[in-house]
């Protein structure tokens, strides 16, 4: 399972990255384009909906390396490998339960602005676009419910590897 789940975060660094990519195109795009003198509309939807692909995509890749936003002055300061694990276990529920109402709602936000259309490039729909909610609060659930089984197969080993 871990290769899988290993697999999927690097797949997922990829997809982040290559929104990223596209946002800083649609930007200098536009920056040219404003130097320029030529209306180019688009590149500002194009450039905001990357950039929401790029960070929840990101978002979820870190969850995975426990390099998500945290406070870390509580952990610091337990000595015990085993109190840590707790700490971590914890923490990674109370995350998950954040990454499963993440994942629901993200589906009811996709369904209801599916069909909505983009301002500047109507022949596009909004609905792909906020498919990364749900995908971020999927992945990010995988990614936490494993970080829980690694935690209880460590405690249940009496906190040795």
């Amino acid at each position: 399972m871990k290769k899988v789940v290993d697999t999927m975060q690097r797949i997922q660094i990829a997809i982040g990255g290559i929104f990223l990519t596209i946002f800083l195109f649609a930007v200098v795009t536009q920056m040219i384009c404003r130097y320029l003198g030529i209306a180019a509309m688009w590149t500002e939807e194009v450039s905001m909906y990357s950039f929401i692909w790029a960070v929840f995509m990101g978002a979820a890749a870190m969850v995975h390396a426990d390099k998500h936003f945290a406070f870390t002055s509580v952990s610091d300061m337990i000595k015990s490998p085993k109190a840590k694990r707790v700490l971590h276990m914890v923490i990674s529920i109370i995350m998950l339960v954040f990454a499963i109402l993440m994942c629901y709602y993200g589906v009811i936000v996709t369904k209801q602005f599916w069909n909505y259309k983009w301002i500047n490039i109507p022949q596009l729909n909004r609905g792909p676009t906020w498919a990364c909610l749900p995908l971020c609060g999927l992945t990010s659930s995988i990614y936490l419910i494993q970080h829980i089984l690694e935690d209880i197969s460590f405690l249940g080993k009496g906190g040795e590897k």
